[in-house]
């Protein structure tokens, strides 16, 4: 279902306001942010397979459009996300049901990392299992001082093996496997303490402090930071050495590009950089 609020002459994402809503989530994209919101409180907005292919498609929807600037991921109710859901991963649906589940999951999660703009968890609840792996995975996480998160999974007989992949990559080992083999959940200072989160702030304040980051994003050129995102990822999973190679060749190509010239320039002359986002 598509609500068009308000549109000008052309369609681009940065004059269109819409909100896209079925079962499971609810999509506004305003003024080149994109906010996809899990909606499905019934099932804790557990991470279904109808789920995750929602959420799949609202991530990677026209990417590439150079007025997309930044996408939110946030959730309705006092429950960010509760996980997997469990009542598909009974023996009776099969194993190859299983095996899909776990492979979506997976493909949710590069589809975050592979999105060309940042993607930015907004918490305000609980967010366990694999709804901490989500969180854990958005290249920024601002959650309410009230949110906690776990991973619980041993607790039910199903270790949190894949949720510990992107829960190990953002917290000490110390804290990573505390929370791994007792299942207990951290608040949110805790969170940040630890690294899992980038702020915590009042409930009253998510939205506001989310917005603000956004801005800042928004004055980048957007080439730049899509560039600078796949390199990050890139370079976590080489060498010290290696990475650096790579680095120098990410470099050179960025000082090459129009908006690499750009921003040299508007230094040099002492003006504000006109971006081309390319």
């Amino acid at each position: 279902m598509f609500s068009f609020v308000q549109k000008t002459g052309s369609r681009s994402l940065s004059v269109l306001r819409r909100f896209v809503h079925n079962e499971y989530i609810t999509t506004r994209e305003n003024n080149g942010t994109r906010e996809i919101t899990l909606n499905h409180e019934k099932t804790k907005n557990s991470l279904s397979l109808n789920m995750m292919n929602h959420l799949i498609e609202a991530i990677n929807k026209n990417k590439e459009d150079i007025s997309l600037r930044a996408i939110i991921i946030s959730a309705k109710g006092n429950v960010f996300s509760a996980g997997h859901n469990l009542k598909e991963l009974q023996s009776s649906s099969g194993v190859d049901q299983h095996k899909e589940i776990f492979s979506k999951a997976t493909e949710l999660m590069k589809s975050i990392i592979l999105s060309p703009v940042p993607v930015i968890a907004k918490v305000n609840g609980f967010a366990t299992a694999a709804g901490c792996q989500l969180v854990a995975t958005c290249d920024i996480i601002v959650c309410s001082d009230s949110s906690k998160f776990s991973t619980p999974g041993a607790n039910f007989g199903i270790f949190c093996s894949t949720p510990g992949i992107a829960l190990g990559r953002s917290v000490c080992k110390s804290k990573a496997t505390y929370m791994l083999f007792t299942g207990e959940p951290i608040n949110a200072q805790e969170a940040y303490e630890s690294g899992l989160v980038t702020k915590v702030v009042p409930a009253n304040e998510l939205d506001n402090e989310v917005e603000k980051i956004i801005e800042k994003i928004k004055h980048k050129s957007r080439s730049v930071i899509s560039m600078g995102k796949e390199f990050f990822y890139q370079q976590i999973e080489l060498s010290l050495f290696n990475a650096y190679d790579l680095g120098e060749k990410v470099m050179v190509d960025n000082v090459a590009s129009k908006d690499g010239q750009e921003g040299i320039m508007s230094f040099v002359e002492k003006r504000k950089a006109k971006w081309s986002h390319r």
